[in-house]
């Protein structure tokens, strides 16, 4: 029971929750960049899939289709490693920003880079269901409207498959939100990452000079109760919107 309090008192200690607190901003931000570009770039990959069809273009379909599947079908963590040690860092993330070294900046890039590169792939098969959705009779109306296929996808298809795909979109961020705590294993910072910084350093805040089996349990709670509420909040607004578009297709 002392020990438990022990670790307990980690949590008391000002500085302590200001790390945790800036692992959390850290996840958010990482997380919110990855989705936020994969939407981008899982997009294209979604349009050059399913619409890339003619021989002239087809190898692009193919490109897309080799993409798509071989990252949704290997780990993340493997693309984490791989990102870590080839992705070049562009000069303007090569020093020191938003209180972190050059070094941090650089991990902070190129694993935010990697878990882009990986949750694009999972996005663009999402939005891809959205495609699929949308009556191929808008297509004939708008271009009886005279608008062309870029005009056509921008204006009137794309639209209507985001709305489709609102809720399983929100869903994936929940993922990538947890995924994020992959990049803990490059020392990128996040909210795991900080944890472990906390708990290899337990023995110097719990007054008991040795790290405890309670500061595991303690620590790694608390870390999971942040994602808790994190996750639990999106969730509640997945099933809003999830509600809310059965209502408008039975109106």
């Amino acid at each position: 029971m002392n020990e438990f309090l022990a670790s307990l008192s980690i949590l008391e200690k000002p500085a302590i929750l200001v790390f945790i607190l800036k692992g959390v901003v850290f996840t958010l931000i990482i997380s919110v960049i990855a989705v936020l570009l994969s939407i981008i770039f899982g997009s294209v990959l979604a349009l050059v899939r399913n619409y890339c069809t003619s021989k002239k273009n087809v190898i692009f379909k193919w490109l897309a289709t080799i993409y798509i599947e071989v990252f949704r079908n290997t780990p993340l963590l493997f693309w984490i490693f791989i990102g870590i040690i080839i992705i070049p860092v562009p000069r303007l993330f090569a020093h020191s920003m938003l209180g972190l070294s050059s070094v941090e900046t650089k991990l902070l890039f190129k694993a935010t880079l990697a878990l882009t590169l990986f949750t694009s792939a999972v996005i663009a098969e999402i939005i891809r269901g959205g495609l699929n959705a949308v009556p191929k009779g808008q297509f004939e109306a708008s271009y009886s409207q005279g608008f062309n296929t870029f005009q056509t996808m921008v204006y009137i298809i794309l639209p209507q498959a985001y709305r489709n795909v609102v809720p399983t979109l929100l869903s994936q961020v929940i993922t990538t939100i947890k995924d994020s705590s992959f990049l803990a294993n490059v020392a990128t910072i996040e909210l795991m990452s900080c944890v472990k910084k906390i708990l290899s350093n337990a023995s110097l805040y719990n007054g008991t000079n040795t790290i405890n089996v309670s500061d595991v349990f303690v620590l790694f709670g608390c870390a999971a109760l942040i994602y808790f509420i994190i996750n639990y909040t999106l969730s509640c607004v997945v099933r809003y919107l999830q509600s809310k578009n059965k209502q408008e297709s039975y109106a």
